[in-house]
């Protein structure tokens, strides 16, 4: 329910507006004047207010500009029954949602409380996305193979060395991309991924260095590559064990030479990227069966981080449940789940052969299968066991 501050110095004003917003659903704190609202706008939590602007002690416009310093986030509504023109212009400018004149409108006054309820949940909605895909998650665990996975991209994020990040599918080797991107120099760059093992082999050059109009028969304009949006930042190939040797010969010369020509043009174009790579192949073995070139090995493999599976790092199982516990919590607004230890321990002792993305899973098969407490039985009940 919308809680509405209403500050006015005339009783029946007051009295009135307080009873119709509370047919409207909402709930109403009030104020005499500027100084009585500021300290209730402080010590409250408020999502609009109703703001006189002729007042004793401390005037509207006065009170919008100290609340605005305190909380921009909620709405004022400035009415005044001996405004003008200038007087709402300057009531704006200073951060005035609207400006209503005495006696005001029943309609137009609903309207606009509405309008800046939603102006303001969507506003609050928009900051709550954009900290969701700006966050790069922690990785997590204390175990001494992520911790040395730590310790090295410290070292090596605020180089230019070239990384491959190895390790089975669902343990995590994307968040490690992620955070050499977040600690280098380029983070202010363009992070961009390209899931080699996702696009067909006849498309992927066309993915990775883009076409001219006309080059094939589906280009029906030109297209800017992976490489040309990296410029600047950092290109992340992921599985680029399954790029075809055509692919592997261009990104090669890409990387020797800094620079990259379309499909379907002539035209050389520069382009700053470090590329971080993935797989989770052995690439080696890819090598010796021709699948891969050697050459391109050595330019992508100056530094390897292996991720190690979820199953080489039981210890970290417990914290990592939390974690998700504690997503899950927030993703479906409700309060965290409790899990007992002896459910805990039967997650450790579970055969992941999914890594951390089947546990992710599991923690929120749980959570919503589960009654008040996660226990042992909804372990056993609901995690399909296999053996180690």
């Amino acid at each position: 329910m919308s809680h509405i501050l209403i500050i006015d110095d005339e009783r029946s004003i007051r009295s009135v507006l307080k009873d119709i917003l509370g047919n409207e659903g909402y709930t109403t704190d009030e104020a005499m004047d500027g100084e009585e609202g500021l300290r209730k706008f402080s010590s409250g939590n408020y999502d609009l207010v109703l703001c006189d602007i002729k007042m004793p002690k401390m005037d509207g416009i006065e009170f919008l500009q100290k609340a605005g310093e305190l909380n921009r986030d909620v709405p004022v509504i400035m009415i005044s029954g001996h405004g003008n023109i200038e007087t709402a212009v300057e009531a704006v400018k200073k951060g005035a949602f609207d400006y209503i004149s005495k006696p005001p409108d029943l309609n137009r006054l609903l309207i606009t409380i509405r309008n800046a309820m939603e102006r303001n949940s969507l506003t609050r909605e928009t900051r709550v996305l954009k900290r969701k895909i700006a966050r790069v998650q922690d990785i997590i665990g204390e175990s001494e193979s992520i911790r040395k996975i730590k310790e090295t991209i410290d070292k090596v994020a605020p180089t230019e060395a070239r990384v491959l990040i190895t390790g089975d599918n669902g343990s995590g080797k994307e968040l490690v991309a992620r955070w050499l991107h977040e600690k280098s120099a380029r983070s202010e760059g363009q992070l961009v991924e390209v899931n080699c093992a996702a696009i067909p082999g006849e498309l992927i050059e066309s993915e990775l260095f883009g076409h001219e109009k006309g080059s094939f028969t589906s280009a029906i304009k030109q297209r800017i590559g992976k490489f040309e949006q990296a410029s600047g930042g950092t290109l992340f190939l992921d599985e680029i064990g399954d790029m075809s040797l055509g692919a592997q010969a261009k990104v090669l010369r890409a990387l020797q030479e800094s620079k990259i020509t379309r499909v379907g043009g002539d035209k050389e174009i520069m382009v700053d990227v470090r590329v971080v790579a993935a797989t989770n192949k052995d690439l080696l073995k890819e090598v010796e069966q021709k699948n891969f070139r050697l050459d391109l090995y050595h330019r992508i493999g100056v530094i390897l981080i292996h991720v190690p599976s979820l199953n080489d790092r039981r210890e970290d199982i417990p914290e990592l449940v939390d974690k998700f516990l504690q997503e899950i919590a927030d993703e479906y607004g409700q309060p965290k789940k409790e899990i007992d230890e002896e459910a805990v321990r039967a997650l450790e002792q579970h055969n992941w052969t999914g890594n951390i993305r089947e546990l992710r899973n599991v923690v929120e098969r749980l959570v919503i299968l589960s009654e008040k407490r996660i226990v042992a039985a909804d372990v056993s009940g609901n995690v399909i066991n296999r053996p180690a």
